[in-house]
């Protein structure tokens, strides 16, 4: 039994989207994730950080969640930038059921256990970026609330926040969100979204006692990174 985890899949199937556009790494990584994953065990649990499809809609994305279907093992998903085919949790379970997708879970709003640890976590949001409006101001205020709501439900258990924005990186930190992570005594934070060049912005190691580590499926080269055994 393991806690896998890996974000942006930037999956292609139901959208003629392929990431290998953008060279380097990217290229042949459909079948690069298919070898890295295919060590998951069905006793395993693997949570995706976001960016999981390129569909815009859940019909589209179901060639997509038939690829992820065939990971034998307890699937965590939780919402990246450009998950588009994101709908309510009872939309998205009833998509599920209908077409035999099995033991896919979405975080939000609350937590799963894993061997006496939570796993918490949200989108998250890049603020400094994003302070065009109202309107971007009430999605970030949310997603603080969506943060706090998945700690809280935790309890008293130790606790691993997976964000799909990091949180702090160079030249740019999110206090709010980094507050939460101290306030709640987290012990590690996983995130995913950026690429490419963007991996040397990535701030990594312990910093104020927490455990920061960049999980995008291109700075893995497209292998699960392995949280807990």
């Amino acid at each position: 039994m393991a806690l896998y985890a890996i974000g942006d899949l930037h999956l292609c199937l139901g959208a003629p989207k392929p990431m290998d556009v953008f060279g380097g790494a990217w290229v042949g990584y459909m079948d690069k994730l298919k070898e890295g994953l295919s060590g998951i065990k069905p006793e395993d649990t693997l949570v995706l950080l976001g960016d999981l499809s390129w569909a815009l809609d859940l019909e589209g994305a179901k060639a997509d969640f038939a690829w992820l279907n065939q990971i034998p093992c307890r699937k965590i998903i939780l919402k990246g930038n450009h998950d588009y085919w994101w709908n309510t949790v009872r939309k998205f379970e009833l998509f599920c059921k209908e077409n035999g997708f099995e033991d896919f879970h979405i975080l939000h709003n609350n937590h799963f256990e894993y061997n006496g640890y939570a796993i918490c976590g949200t989108r998250g949001w890049f603020f400094e970026e994003e302070r065009s409006g109202q309107h971007d101001e009430k999605v970030f205020k949310r997603e603080l609330l969506r943060l706090e709501a998945s700690l809280k439900a935790a309890g008293e258990l130790p606790k691993l926040v997976f964000l799909h924005y990091p949180p702090r990186y160079k030249g740019y930190e999110c206090p709010e969100i980094l507050e939460l992570l101290k306030q709640y005594e987290v012990r590690c934070c996983y995130y995913g979204h950026l690429h490419g060049a963007s991996h040397g912005l990535a701030i990594e190691g312990i910093w104020d006692g927490i455990q920061y580590k960049l999980l995008s499926a291109d700075r893995l080269n497209f292998v699960p990174y392995q949280v807990l055994p």
